[in-house]
């Protein structure tokens, strides 16, 4: 009897363990492009990258120039670029991933 009650009260935790881990995984906010174009290379952010508010993720060649098509919209480290220097996008579409930071 009292082995199933230790059964059960450990796989009552490893649940709860379990659905913490889950919710917090997927902690991060796609960053949007507002322009369409070509990305460059240039101010191209890279994972790993501690970005704060306002920081340049990607640009996009225009008319005039290099011109910024998604900056950051939190503090926080830059999981995933969802593109590359040569892909064309559209606004609209995610091009990065950020994990915001703990404050």
């Amino acid at each position: 009897m009292i082995h199933r009650k230790t059964v059960m009260i450990l796989t009552a935790v490893l649940l709860a363990v379990l659905g913490t881990w889950a919710m917090a995984a997927d902690k991060t906010i796609d960053q949007t492009s507002v322009l369409s174009g070509r990305v460059v290379a240039q101010g191209l952010v890279t994972p790993g990258t501690v970005v704060s508010e306002g920081n340049i993720l990607v640009n996009v060649q225009t008319i005039a120039g290099p011109m910024p098509t998604a900056r950051a919209t939190s503090d926080g480290v830059v999981r995933e670029v969802l593109v590359k220097a040569g892909d064309t996008i559209h606004s609209g579409d995610v091009v990065a991933r950020i994990e915001p930071a703990h404050k």
